[in-house]
């Protein structure tokens, strides 16, 4: 079975819109930046042999503010511009009730029966707390990058690290021991 790292996208791969301290996706690809070491970040992983799987909430979809092809244009110039395997989103909100929607895993879980991923030997980093509840729920270790939001946190052990860039989760996940194949 082979491992991966799952990646929330806002705030993580690339900037989020911080107002009222909570984050915001970018709106259309114009408004889109890729963060600073995102893409040296993802070749050490590449190199270490992970799959790169972005799993992202998009409920700005089902709320009327962005089209499912905003989203979808803004996925593509990321998976263009950095070295990722795939994109599984969910463009639901809270009220629908869904089953993919983070904090529930059925996203990870969806990219696991994809792509064959051995959960205990993966890990999800993210920005906030749906992340880190949906990474656990499905089994893998946890990696909290923490701006300090002004909403709801994880609890202080929910999460396996806690750092300030994907570069430093990066670091940390390397460190790790590796079981093997």
């Amino acid at each position: 079975m082979r491992r991966a790292i799952f990646l929330d996208r806002d705030g993580v791969l690339n900037r989020a819109f911080v107002r009222n301290g909570k984050p915001y996706p970018p709106q259309d690809v114009s408004a889109l930046e890729i963060l600073p070491l995102v893409p040296e970040a993802l070749e050490r992983l590449r190199s270490a042999k992970f799959l790169l799987i972005v799993v992202t909430n998009q409920p700005d979809v089902a709320r009327g503010a962005v089209t499912k092809d905003d989203v979808e244009r803004i996925n593509s110039v990321l998976k263009a511009k950095l070295p990722l395997d795939d994109f599984v989103t969910c463009y639901h909100d809270d009220a629908d009730n869904c089953i993919c929607r983070k904090p529930k895993p059925g996203l990870l879980l969806q990219a696991r029966d994809k792509f064959g991923i051995d959960m205990a030997r993966s890990f999800m980093v993210g920005d906030r707390w749906r992340d880190i509840a949906a990474g656990s729920k499905a089994g893998c270790q946890t990696v909290f990058i923490n701006y300090h939001y002004n909403e709801t946190q994880p609890e202080p052990g929910s999460f396996d690290f806690s750092c300030a860039s994907l570069d430093e989760a990066v670091s940390w996940i390397l460190s790790r021991p590796r079981q093997p194949d």
